[in-house]
């Protein structure tokens, strides 16, 4: 076993930069089973590894009697004496308890204890080095698949990409490298789990801060972030620093700065938006280009009903909702997206409507606007082009054709009204 379990302890040493301290103590508490088991229940009965040769021996400290009793527990003045000259009765003495075979009967009986041993300590250093690198953004390459998770070889340690975790239109290949950000070291039944994630809006924050300097020294900030993984992501960016252009500045020169992040994302689209602690503003710019009429904002309710005309509703609202949900979620608010209701007048409504206008007139009788409006005088632009003859031709109208036109220009005196070209009524 010596051989071998020298091999073993280089190996973890150098593959995982697990202490040899560490592995010779763990493995010397998981042998301690193993000697009680071989020895019997000495007293205080300890296992020592000898890390040159991997010699293992065991010892106990037993009372030195006059008269043994039990032999776990005791020994004579006379063996006692042997290991030191002066051993007195009464005193403790440590000896070797080896028992012949030990080194065989350790292999048989410590071997599933000493890879578990290994595997805590193995454990323990990945939460050592990884608890603080929550947040950060690491490489790995995809090395199985487990179901639908993914495990990704880190070099010395392995991680999880669990599905959840997954942006739904990426699919991975083994041996590919990809970049993850660490969401989570959690101690799991079985030790710490790194866990891994591309899905969360986190990481598009991340990639904007190793990006864009002026984030990372504060200058920009990150106002809020919301994502639908490999579809859309919304980033709202404000500074204090009226000299600098946010969303410019994260676009960078010829936008070259959110290529490179779309590029890692896959092509998924990112909307950079500058931030306004004015809702009606805040939001207007994240539904930008769409044009919007109207705003109600509900203040107690943190709502916000939004009109818009009926070529811009669509690109509102954008495809299956994402535009309107995105906002949303990014705003904080509830968005309610609704089209402009346009009241389109029927024929019988615009003919009334006329009848009334002109009848409104001083001089002109509501008989005698509607038989003009039916004659397809419907203004009063209309009467003031036409001739005696053309209005003593409608029944109703006759002889008051000249009464109706002198009212018809005293009333165009009275507004101002310049004569132009009649549109057709209708």
């Amino acid at each position: 076993m010596n051989n071998d379990f020298l091999s073993v302890l280089e190996y973890w040493e150098r593959e995982k930069g697990i202490s040899r301290d560490v592995l010779v103590s763990a493995v010397e508490e998981a042998l301690l089973s193993a000697a009680k088991k071989a020895v019997g229940a000495a007293r205080e009965l300890r296992v020592q590894i000898d890390q040159k040769n991997g010699d293992i021996r065991a010892f106990a400290r037993l009372v030195v009697s006059d008269k043994v009793i039990s032999k776990h527990d005791q020994i004579s003045v006379f063996d006692a004496r042997r290991l030191k000259a002066d051993a007195q009765a009464g005193e403790e003495v440590e000896v070797e308890v080896t028992p012949a075979g030990f080194g065989r009967i350790a292999s048989q009986y410590a071997k599933q204890a000493l890879m578990q041993q290994i595997r805590r300590a193995e454990k323990a250093l990945i939460f050592a080095e990884f608890k603080d690198r929550v947040g950060d953004i690491i490489s790995g390459t995809v090395r199985r698949f487990e179901r639908s998770d993914v495990l990704v070889d880190l070099g010395k340690y392995e991680a999880l990409l669990p599905n959840k975790e997954r942006v739904p239109t990426e699919e991975y290949q083994i041996g590919e490298r990809i970049r993850c950000y660490v969401k989570a070291v959690e101690q799991g039944p079985h030790g710490p789990d790194i866990i891994l994630s591309r899905a969360d809006p986190r990481f598009v924050v991340k990639l904007f801060q190793l990006e864009v300097s002026e984030i990372n020294d504060g200058t920009i900030e990150i106002k809020g972030v919301a994502r639908e993984a490999g579809f859309r992501t919304k980033l709202a960016v404000w500074t204090r620093d009226e000299k600098v252009d946010p969303v410019g500045a994260c676009v960078g020169l010829r936008g070259q700065r959110v290529k490179n992040i779309v590029r890692e994302l896959n092509n998924e689209k990112v909307d950079i938006i500058k931030w306004s602690p004015n809702v009606r503003d805040f939001i207007t710019n994240a539904l930008s280009p769409a044009k919007l009429k109207s705003f109600e904002i509900d203040e107690a309710r943190h709502r916000v009903r939004i009109i818009a005309s009926g070529d811009q509703l669509s690109l509102a609202i954008g495809k299956r909702g994402q535009n309107a949900r995105l906002t949303a979620k990014l705003t904080g608010w509830q968005v309610d997206i609704e089209g402009e209701v346009v009241a389109t007048k029927g024929f019988d409504e615009k003919v009334a409507e006329a009848v009334e206008l002109l009848a409104a007139i001083p001089g002109i009788l509501r008989g005698q606007a509607d038989a003009l409006v039916h004659a397809g005088l419907t203004r009063i632009e209309d009467l003031l082009q036409a001739d005696i003859s053309d209005l003593s031709d409608i029944p109703q109208i006759n002889d008051q054709a000249a009464t109706i036109l002198d009212a018809a220009r005293a009333e165009a005196e009275r507004r101002k009204i310049q004569l132009g070209a009649s549109p057709v009524a209708g």
